[in-house]
């Protein structure tokens, strides 16, 4: 009975895996369709559709990542829940936490914890983080 147990985890983890990897080619895609499409008509300034891009590819990115999180969280909790294999978590849920962050702060423009809309009074739109 556990083996079957362990075989469900496995195939969950695996499942989450592969919509996390799924979301981030997809988007990848759709970001790069939108952009060279946006290119192709001339329909907005080359910089504007170049942070639609980037902002498109980071937040697939971003979801991506949640789910590639969450399946290595259900890994080591329901199937292996020994000391080494939590530090292990811990260090991934560190590294893809930063990346996240990095992420948010480069799609936004500015720090999580200011408001928004602080660019828009200030600069208009200007995108820079303080």
């Amino acid at each position: 009975m556990m083996a079957d147990k362990g075989y469900w985890i496995q195939l969950a983890t695996s499942a989450v895996e592969i919509v996390g990897t799924a979301i981030i080619v997809i988007g990848a895609f759709g970001a790069l369709t939108l952009f060279l499409s946006g290119i192709l008509r001339r329909s907005s300034p080359r910089s504007v559709l170049v942070a639609d891009f980037r902002s498109g590819l980071g937040r697939s990115i971003l979801l991506g990542l949640e789910f590639l999180v969450a399946a290595d969280i259900i890994n080591t909790v329901a199937v292996e829940p020994t000391i080494r294999s939590l530090a292990v978590l811990a260090g991934i849920v560190l590294i893809r936490t930063f990346l996240s962050f990095s992420l948010e702060v480069e799609i936004d423009g500015r720090w999580p914890w200011q408001k928004t809309g602080v660019h828009d009074d200030d600069q208009g739109k200007s995108g820079s983080v303080r």
